[in-house]
């Protein structure tokens, strides 16, 4: 059997606020094949962003053990950490998070810029290619604040995907987007996916979670479902019905 790419055994993640205690995730175990697309929901405060944050080494777990792509991460010191989520993790997140007043490709190119490990030579080619895949060819130079949301957001995706990770993790992607934006970046997702990319995204939304193969359901730090999706959607089908319906 193939080694899975993300495994959680018994995870848990207690935060100390004064006197208080809250258990952010109680025992959590989880695995993630290479090549899934899972959706992580649950109501605020279940546990699904603490979760996310464990899965991308941006929070230590309290107890428990996390196995990213064979690595046992609890044995890393910070260094290693940031070479870590830079090799192997790819973050998208709902506010974008791009500097403004800069052109798409300098975003795009940010993450290479900090590679200690000297994989990339052709650091501006590389952003041109991530941001070709993901449709903005002709929006190389274009300064972030002339886009739109949509945009903005694929600007997002090209600069997690300019790594090469095994893992992008995204946490509500499509948050700050209208409807039809929404499905245009599930669409996307789904054609990166499609290509062999594992996809682990942070969503409130059931319409979205239509979209991706799996489903976890988190209540009060532990998981409480986790099911496939029964009669996944395609999102560019819904857009080319959507097409239809405008021109009707």
């Amino acid at each position: 059997m193939s080694t899975p790419l993300v495994r959680l055994e018994g995870i848990s993640r207690v935060y100390n606020l004064g006197r208080n205690e809250v258990h952010a995730l109680r025992g959590v175990d989880l695995k993630i094949e290479t090549g899934e697309m899972v959706a992580v929901m649950g109501a605020s405060g279940s546990g699904k962003s603490t979760l996310m944050n464990v899965i991308g080494c941006l929070d230590s777990p309290t107890s428990g053990e996390y196995f990213l792509d064979g690595v046992r991460v609890n044995d890393l010191g910070n260094d290693e950490l940031a070479d870590l989520r830079n090799q192997k993790l790819g973050f998208v997140f709902q506010g974008f998070n791009l500097l403004p007043r800069t052109s798409a490709l300098d975003n795009v190119e940010l993450p290479l810029l900090y590679d200690r490990a000297g994989r990339f030579a052709d650091s501006k080619g590389l952003a041109a290619k991530a941001l070709a895949r993901v449709g903005l060819a002709d929006r190389f130079d274009h300064l972030t604040n002339e886009l739109s949301g949509g945009q903005q957001q694929r600007v997002a995706i090209a600069r997690a995907l300019v790594t090469q990770p095994r893992l992008l993790l995204a946490d509500e992607p499509t948050g700050n987007l209208d409807s039809r934006t929404s499905i245009d970046i599930m669409s996307l997702f789904q054609e990166l996916n499609d290509q062999g990319i594992t996809i682990v995204m942070v969503t409130h939304e059931p319409d979205i979670a239509r979209y991706v193969r799996r489903r976890v359901e988190m209540k009060d730090g532990r998981v409480i479902r986790d099911e496939p999706v029964a009669g996944r959607r395609r999102a560019a089908d819904d857009l080319a019905m959507l097409s239809l319906e405008r021109a009707s």
